[in-house]
């Protein structure tokens, strides 16, 4: 068994070491089963991260948690054993804005991979550029895994990224609890460019489709203007597998806007409180989320072509 696949190699950082202010995480499940559905040719996984080898892409010291190394290598056997072709992904917040890994992973695969970077204030109108053509599609705004976590939605920040980012073709992507912005969720609409919003909206544990966030995004997403990941159920609930809590809003955000819905496995499973999923239980999820075959065809091929601008 190779080292990575076990989940054994030592996790560090910029100092070498996990801290109280950045723990170490589990690994992932590296022997993915085979799941018992098949997906469509060209199925998406719109939301995973690769992680090192930590000795060459080191971490960020603001981190708020330590991760082992889950590299590009291991990414792809899991995706071949679960059937996946396509992949998206998106730079996790232990990096900050150094896209290194991400982007040397993108140009590595160009044809059946697109990202998803964050930018400084400071990134330039050049930089932009060779991002997209290595296949970045959006920018990240990451409101949840940060140390100054809370508050308002940074609109004016929102206001010109989206600006920056809309000649070419990008959306922003926000990981935010919606139940925090209830009162701001509409105003995203006016922004120069689409919303991507992860995990389902991410309500917080305990929240129901009653939530008044939940219930803003349902009307966002009916503007046309807003998109939103099926990923990371067991950050919503601390039922076990298979989460049925959440299948009832997987229902009502298939409902509003079928077409502005993508899937993903949010592999490695980062921070996750709770049992370690194989990545082939997540995929059989989809038997009661998504029960009807041209409903897989279009959130998992058809909507991720479109919003990340895959190609035949």
């Amino acid at each position: 068994m190779r080292r990575e696949e076990a989940g054994t190699t030592a996790a560090c950082g910029t100092d070498g070491q996990a801290t109280a202010a950045a723990p170490l995480c589990a690994a992932p499940d590296f022997l993915t089963r085979q799941p018992s559905m098949r997906l469509p040719s060209n199925a998406c996984d719109c939301h995973a991260h690769v992680i090192g080898p930590l000795a060459a892409y080191p971490l960020s010291a603001d981190r708020v948690y330590t991760p082992v190394d889950c590299v590009a290598e291991a990414y792809r056997r899991m995706l071949s054993r679960i059937g996946v072709q396509r992949a998206v992904l998106v730079q996790p917040s232990i990096y900050g804005v150094d896209n290194r890994l991400m982007l040397d992973t993108l140009a590595a695969d160009p044809a059946r991979l697109r990202g998803v970077a964050v930018a400084g204030d400071d990134v330039s109108a050049q930089e932009l550029a060779r991002w997209h053509a290595l296949g970045v599609r959006g920018l990240r705004v990451n409101l949840v895994d940060r140390h100054d976590a809370g508050g308002p939605l940074p609109m004016a920040m929102l206001r010109t990224l989206a600006q920056r980012i809309a000649p070419m073709g990008w959306h922003l992507e926000l990981l935010a609890h919606v139940d925090a912005h209830a009162q701001q969720l509409m105003a995203l609409q006016d922004l120069a460019v689409p919303v991507v919003f992860g995990h389902l909206g991410y309500l917080t544990v305990g929240r129901s489709v009653d939530d008044a966030g939940l219930q803003s995004l349902l009307q966002l997403l009916c503007t046309g203007r807003a998109w939103v990941k099926l990923t990371g159920p067991y950050r919503l609930t601390r039922e076990p597998f298979p989460y049925a809590a959440c299948d009832t809003l997987a229902k009502s955000l298939l409902a509003a806007a079928p077409e502005r819905l993508v899937w993903g496995t949010d592999w490695p499973h980062v921070m996750l409180r709770g049992a370690m999923p194989n990545d082939a239980d997540l995929v059989d999820l989809l038997s009661r989320w998504l029960p009807d075959a041209a409903q897989r065809q279009q959130v998992l091929v058809d909507n991720p072509a479109a919003l990340y601008d895959f190609r035949d």
